[in-house]
C-alpha cells in the first residue's frame, strides 16, 4: 500500500505548480472619476429597504414581491445551480476512490479453468493537474458563481424599485382620478347653470359651448384615469406575484404632498462607487472566468498525466477473499498528448480569447452605462425639486386667478369663458403637479438603484 500511496503524494504535491491563465487584471474603468456632484463617499449613509421606503404600506407590498416574484425566484435557483457547479468543478481536483468486488474466470496456466475473486479500492482516472488546466476550470466556475450572485442582488435591487415606482404611479393616478372626478362635479354643474342661463338669454352660444366642451373634457379624463388606475393594479400584482387587498393599495385619500415617501439618497461621490453596483460585479466576475477559461484552453494544448489504481486482497475463493487473502496492487500512469486535431485545440484557445475580449467589452460598456445612470439621476435630483417648488407657486397663482375671475364674473366684470378658461387652467395645474411630484420621487428611486442601493457590496 505505501508504494501506491507514495507516487500518488507526490503527484498530488506537483500539482498546481504551472498556471497557464493569463493573470487577471481589472480594466480600468472608461468614466470620469468623481460624478457630477462632489462629496466623500466614505460618510454617505446608504439607506436600507426599510429606511428607503417609509410608508408602512409601500413596505409591506415590497416584502410581498420579494417573497413571492418569481423572476427573483429564477434568480436565486440561478444561484444554487451555480453553486452546485461549482462543486462539481472543485471534485475534479481530487480523487475518485470507490470500493470494488470483482470476479472472474479464465484459464490458467495449465489451461483449466479457475476462479479469482479481489476486493478493494481502486482510483479512477485521477488526472494529476501539472499545468493548473482543471484548477483554472474551478476558478472559473467560482467566478460564475460570484456572477450568479451579483445577478441576484442585481435582480432584487430591481424589483425594489419596480414595485415602489408601480406602487407609486398607482398612488399618483388615484390622486388624479380624485382631483378629475371633482373637476367633473364642478364643470357639470356650471353646465347646468350656464343651460338655464342660456335659455333665459343671460348666457351665449359661445359660452355653453365653452361648458359643454369642459364637462366632456373632464369625462374623457375620468375614463382615462379609471384605465390607468385598473392597468396600474394588474401590474403591481404581477410584480408582487398575488393580488393586493385595498389595505395594501394607496388609499382613495392618497397625495404625494401629504407625506415623505422615500428617504434621501447620498449624492455626491466618486465614479468608484460604482464599481460596487451588482450588475458592475456581475460584469467583471464573467470577465474573471473567461481569464480562467483561457487556462483551461491552454491546458489542453499540453501532455495530460492521468493515474489509475487498485489495492486489495485477492483470493481463488470468495470466502478465502476475506480470510488471509494476499494483498496485490496496481498502478498505472498515462501520459497522452494530441499530435494532431486538425487545429481544434488552437481554434479553442482563440475561442476563449475572444471571449475574453468581449467580457472586457461588456465590463466596459455596463460601467459607462451605469456611469451614465447616476449621472443623469443626480443632475436631475435638484432640478426635480425646482421644478416642484415652480409648480406649486403656479397653482397658488392659478386658485389666486380663479378666484378672482368667479369675484368679477358675480358683479359682471369678467365673461363667463373668463372664468371657465380661469378653471381649466386651474384644473391643469393641478394634475401638472401630481405628476412632477411624481417624477420626483421616481427619480429618487432611479438614483438609489444607479448607486447599487443596499445591494452594493459593503453597503
Amino acid at each position: 500500500m505505501r508504494r501506491l500511496i507514495t507516487p500518488l503524494a507526490a503527484s498530488l504535491l506537483l500539482a498546481g505548480c504551472v498556471h497557464l491563465a493569463p493573470d487577471y487584471q481589472r480594466p480600468a474603468a472608461p468614466v470620469p472619476d468623481a460624478l457630477p456632484v462632489a462629496g466623500d463617499v466614505t460618510q454617505a449613509h446608504w439607506p436600507s429597504t426599510v429606511e428607503l421606503l417609509r410608508d408602512a404600506r409601500l413596505r409591506q407590498v415590497v416584502e410581498l414581491a420579494l417573497a413571492g416574484n418569481r423572476d427573483l425566484r429564477v434568480a436565486l435557483l440561478n444561484v444554487e445551480k451555480s453553486r452546485a457547479q461549482l462543486r462539481i468543478a472543485d471534485a475534479d481536483r481530487w480523487p475518485t476512490l470507490s470500493a470494488a468486488l470483482i470476479a472472474s474466470r479464465a484459464p490458467n496456466n495449465q489451461g483449466v479453468q479457475a476462479n479469482s475473486w479481489q476486493g478493494g479500492l481502486q482510483l479512477s482516472s485521477y488526472e494529476i493537474d501539472l499545468l493548473g488546466r482543471v484548477r483554472d476550470a474551478s476558478d472559473a466556475a467560482a467566478a460564475s458563481l460570484l456572477a450568479t450572485e451579483a445577478a441576484a442582488r442585481a435582480a432584487r435591487l430591481a424589483l425594489v424599485t419596480q414595485t415602489a415606482t408601480a406602487w407609486l404611479t398607482l398612488a399618483a393616478d388615484t390622486e388624479q382620478l380624485r382631483l378629475v372626478r371633482a373637476t367633473l362635479v364642478s364643470r357639470e354643474e356650471s353646465l347646468r347653470l350656464t343651460v338655464l342661463r342660456e335659455r333665459v338669454g343671460a348666457a351665449s352660444a359661445l359660452e355653453l359651448r365653452a361648458a359643454e366642451g369642459l364637462a366632456a373634457s373632464a369625462r374623457a379624463a375620468v375614463a382615462q384615469l379609471e384605465r390607468q388606475q385598473a392597468q396600474d393594479r394588474n401590474a403591481l400584482a404581477l410584480l408582487v406575484g398575488q393580488p393586493l387587498t385595498a389595505a395594501q393599495l394607496p388609499p382613495e385619500d392618497v397625495s404625494l404632498a401629504g407625506a415623505d415617501w422615500l428617504a434621501p439618497v447620498p449624492a455626491g461621490m466618486s465614479s468608484q462607487v460604482l464599481l460596487a453596483r451588482p450588475d458592475v460585479i456581475q460584469a467583471e466576475q464573467q470577465l474573471v472566468a473567461a481569464n480562467a477559461n483561457i487556462g483551461v484552453a491552454r491546458g489542453a494544448m499540453f501532455p495530460r498525466l492521468v493515474i489509475s489504481g487498485s489495492a486489495g486482497q485477492v483470493s481463488d475463493t470468495l470466502a478465502g477473499l476475506f480470510d488471509g487473502g494476499r494483498f496485490a496492487y496496481s498502478l498505472t500512469s498515462t501520459l497522452a498528448m494530441a499530435l494532431f486535431d486538425a487545429g481544434r485545440n488552437q481554434a479553442n484557445v482563440r475561442v476563449a480569447e475572444v471571449n475574453r475580449e468581449q467580457a472586457v467589452a461588456s465590463y466596459e460598456k455596463t460601467v459607462q452605462g451605469a456611469y451614465r445612470e447616476a449621472a443623469d439621476a443626480l443632475v436631475a435630483q435638484s432640478t426635480w425639486t425646482r421644478q416642484v417648488q415652480a409648480q406649486q407657486t403656479l397653482l397658488s397663482a392659478e386658485q389666486e386667478r380663479t378666484r378672482l375671475t368667479r369675484l368679477r364674473f358675480e358683479v359682471g366684470a369678467a365673461s363667463l369663458v373668463d372664468t371657465l378658461d380661469a378653471e381649466r387652467s386651474l384644473a391643469a395645474a393641478q394634475q401638472a403637479l401630481v405628476q412632477v411630484r411624481l417624477a420626483e420621487a421616481l427619480n429618487r428611486l432611479v438614483l438609489y438603484k444607479a448607486l447599487g442601493g443596499a445591494e452594493r457590496a459593503g453597503a
